[in-house]
């Protein structure tokens, strides 16, 4: 799982690092916000896909086919010849990643017991670490050495090994049981209902909401190539459209911020549109306006990362000393103080190092917030819904980022940002854009509440009524090592336990 990770993360570096070039060499540049926005798009539909699929068979399966076709939008993406087939390679890659992401949460709560949550989000970013140290700067150098064609291929040459251990560890962990004593009515939530895994007729029209949200996000996305009298209003129909369609995947009250496992997901999506939307033009700022080349332009995202990593190692580490909520407040008030820093620091004019030191600053809220609302979304879970929330959550964040990705490509067109560097407005815009995003997302993290269940007795919430647990440090809190009995079924042997403990 490590090894995978560590090259999903590479994969990110690396094509933000090079696309500025993959742009210019294809002609490309009215359609680069299309080449992040559209995987995140059809991210979308495997997110819905692989929920539903994990909750009723297990997560091994939809692992296996998201990981193929993952490596297959690859393949296409390192052998394009123009700009619209490498953005139809990327498609492919955001469906077969967002199958992989929800499926890897879902062998995360079924393989560990609660308490262990926020270590294992937090060994998750430390396998970001070396890819934030070297990606950027392998990337360029493979690019400027290779071509950029190797950063896409080499990966995919790299996955399939990595993958194969993995296959055997989770083929042990099987569909998830009905648990009623789990469900908490009193929450509201539907995170918490009763009732058994959606059949197949709900899946169906689950996945047919998730297509409709990936179109219109993909309209949204060719809104910006529209003659300027139509391009803003097709993009506001088409945002409208998205949000509309994104509703029927989300936990009931999503949209309205509702306390609970809704806030937890409407955060994620505005602190993901914030970070995400804005990340991709730091480096096409430090090209453009600074003159840096494609390995250098990559420093600001790899200080972002290694900042990212040490957040959510000190809050792993933390546990349940931090609460959750303050976690997320705190992580997103950081994200709003750099995204509206990145705009102040383009505005101005300043220096290259002022536009790395605010995006470090925007890593670290994202590493303290990110891993914390991971915990969240498990705790609010039952275990019949882990799948089914799981996507729900990375459809939040997807939907996010791809519509701030595709807003923001919308607002730099419009403004003569298609056409090579016409001076700081285009990209004053764009951070201008995400920082609304972030403020909203710190205006709404402290609803995201603290769940009664999947959460250590340290950090629920009392219960009328009920005994006042003891205060004391958590074992995800401790250096020590955790006890036998919390072992996870994934062996160093690729092998799994009969029997997964449930969270």
């Amino acid at each position: 799982m490590f090894a995978l990770v560590v090259l999903v993360a590479f994969e990110s570096f690396a094509v933000t690092t090079v696309m500025p070039e993959v742009a210019a060499v294809l002609d490309g540049r009215a359609l680069y916000a299309f080449a992040f926005a559209g995987p995140l798009a059809t991210g979308v539909v495997g997110m819905v896909v692989a929920g539903a699929w994990a909750d009723r068979r297990g997560p091994a399966a939809p692992f296996a086919a998201g990981t193929l076709v993952f490596v297959a939008g690859l393949v296409v993406a390192g052998a394009a010849t123009s700009m619209p087939v490498l953005v139809a390679g990327r498609l492919a890659q955001g469906l077969g990643g967002g199958v992989v992401n929800v499926t890897l949460l879902v062998a995360v709560a079924r393989a560990y017991p609660a308490v262990l949550h926020p270590r294992v989000f937090a060994w998750f970013s430390t396998a970001w670490v070396l890819p934030s140290i070297v990606g950027p700067a392998v990337a360029g150098f493979l690019a400027e050495l290779a071509g950029w064609r190797w950063v896409f291929l080499g990966v995919a040459l790299l996955v399939v090994p990595a993958t194969v251990p993995l296959l055997g560890a989770v083929r042990g962990l099987g569909p998830a049981r009905h648990d009623p004593a789990r469900a908490d009515p009193a929450e509201g939530s539907p995170a918490t209902r009763e009732a058994p895994p959606a059949g197949r007729d709900d899946a169906a029209r689950r996945v047919l909401w998730a297509v409709l949200v990936a179109a219109a996000v993909l309209a949204l996305n060719v809104a910006a190539q529209l003659p300027r009298a139509w391009s803003a209003p097709v993009a506001v129909v088409a945002a409208v459209a998205a949000l509309a369609a994104a509703r029927p995947l989300l936990p009931r009250g999503t949209l309205r911020a509702r306390a609970g496992l809704p806030s937890v997901i409407t955060t994620r999506v505005l602190v993901s549109g914030a970070f995400f939307g804005a990340q991709v033009y730091v480096p096409y700022l430090l090209v453009d306006r600074d003159g840096w080349s494609t390995s250098a332009s990559g420093l600001g995202l790899s200080t972002a990362a290694l900042a990212w990593s040490a957040s959510s190692i000190v809050q792993g580490r933390l546990g349940h000393r931090l609460p959750s909520c303050t976690a997320v407040r705190t992580g997103t008030a950081l994200v709003a103080v750099a995204v509206v820093g990145a705009t102040v620091v383009t505005l101005l004019g300043l220096p290259a190092w002022a536009v790395v030191a605010v995006w470090t600053a925007a890593g670290a809220g994202m590493g303290m917030a990110s891993s914390r609302l991971n915990v969240l979304v498990l705790g609010w879970s039952a275990p019949q819904d882990q799948g089914r929330n799981s996507a729900a959550h990375n459809i939040g964040d997807s939907v996010g980022a791809s519509l701030a990705l595709a807003l923001t490509g919308v607002v730099v067109v419009s403004v003569g940002g298609g056409d090579g560097y016409v001076g700081p407005g285009p990209f004053v815009a764009a951070f201008a854009l995400t920082a609304l995003l972030a403020l909203g997302a710190a205006a709404v993290a402290p609803r995201v509440g603290v769940p009664r269940v999947g959460v250590p007795p340290t950090e629920r919430r009392p219960t009328p009524g009920a005994a006042t647990p003891p205060a004391g440090p958590s074992p995800a809190g401790s250096d020590a090592p955790p006890p036998t009995a919390a072992a996870s079924p994934l062996t160093a042997g690729g092998s799994a336990a009969a029997s997964a403990p449930s969270t």
